[in-house]
């Protein structure tokens, strides 16, 4: 993968934090911190996706029916004992 340099400007106070990330150990150098920034960045927008599209995925799929809580509590009481066998 080739690498693009870029130039930032970093008001006193994230520089300092910059440092400070660098300075615990997480971080060789500026760089790897400001990309790991930007692939947290990157999931974070992803998992936004997923969710909207779950969302519309939900809306989509029709009328909502009442929730029947005890079938709802039977199924899970009917699981843990599966697993406790």
């Amino acid at each position: 993968m080739s690498m693009q340099r870029k130039t930032i400007t970093l008001t006193e106070q994230q520089d300092a934090w910059v440092k400070t990330q660098i300075k615990s150990g997480h971080f060789g150098n500026d760089s790897e911190y400001i990309r790991e920034l930007i692939r947290r960045d990157q999931q974070s927008q992803e998992q936004l996706e997923r969710l909207r599209m779950a969302l519309i995925a939900g809306e989509e799929s029709g009328e909502a029916k009442a929730l029947d809580l005890d079938a709802i509590k039977r199924k899970a009481q009917e699981r843990l004992n599966a697993h406790t066998k």
